[in-house]
């Protein structure tokens, strides 16, 4: 899809920085609640993750593995929601969201990316359920979608909403997909390559995940948008509208 295409049917605080699992700092675990209330108390984007629990609801977390944010072990796709939210706790405390829980938080007031976390090659089952979850949102130019498996993108197609496969150096061959998605979202290190800056000139690139001054000033010529953490919306803001 051509690049204007896409902007005219994305709400326009996409293009002004995404806070990458939602804005979170020492205080506040990321893709937690407290995060996203940041995102939505600093009227910036948010990106998420979502991964389908043992019965089948969206639950908002980066990584399948429980360890890293909650300290304890276990798998998400292994337990039910009951299993999570009894007996796992993240870093600051909060329950682990449901993706309707972050959904009812946020209202709309803020723009949404939302990563499908494919487990296990569940990208049906996943999709199927992000579509129901999708059905009471009342603007779709506040959603974006976005995966490292463009099977669960696929499954996402004629649901209106622009769709980016993530694209990154060590799987580069997903970048020859391009054309079976409305844009992409890539890793910083390929903006450097004249074959992205060619594509970025006519459709929508965001690049992932920016985290210093340095690498944002690097970045600006030759995306749309950024995802970011550890820098303030005000930096990514002011870099992007040069």
């Amino acid at each position: 899809m051509k690049k204007a295409n896409c902007i005219a049917q994305l709400n326009p605080l996409f293009l002004e920085g995404i806070a990458h699992r939602g804005l979170h700092d020492e205080t506040r675990t990321e893709n937690g609640l407290n995060a996203f209330q940041n995102a939505v108390d600093h009227r910036v984007a948010i990106e998420l993750d979502v991964h389908l629990t043992k019965d089948g609801v969206l639950v908002v977390c980066h990584d399948s593995e429980l360890k890293r944010v909650t300290g304890k072990e276990g798998v998400i796709e292994h337990l039910t929601l009951d299993e999570i939210k009894t007996n796992y706790r993240l870093l600051d405390g909060e329950q682990i969201p449901t993706f309707q829980e972050v959904l009812s938080l946020v209202h709309e007031q803020v723009p949404m990316v939302i990563e499908m976390k494919v487990y296990e090659k569940n990208y049906t089952p996943l999709a199927k359920r992000l579509k129901i979850e999708l059905q009471g949102i009342k603007d779709k130019k506040n959603y974006l979608i976005i995966s490292f498996d463009p099977r669960a993108l696929w499954k996402m197609k004629k649901q209106g909403f622009i769709r980016q496969l993530l694209v990154t150096t060590t799987h580069e061959w997903t970048y020859g997909l391009r054309h079976t998605v409305e844009s992409l979202d890539l890793e910083d290190k390929m903006l450097e390559e004249k074959r992205v800056q060619r594509y970025q000139k006519k459709h929508l690139v965001n690049v992932w995940t920016i985290e210093t001054e340095e690498q944002l000033q690097k970045v600006v010529p030759y995306c749309d948008t950024v995802t970011f953490q550890n820098i303030s919306p005000e930096q990514v803001r002011n870099a992007l509208h040069r």
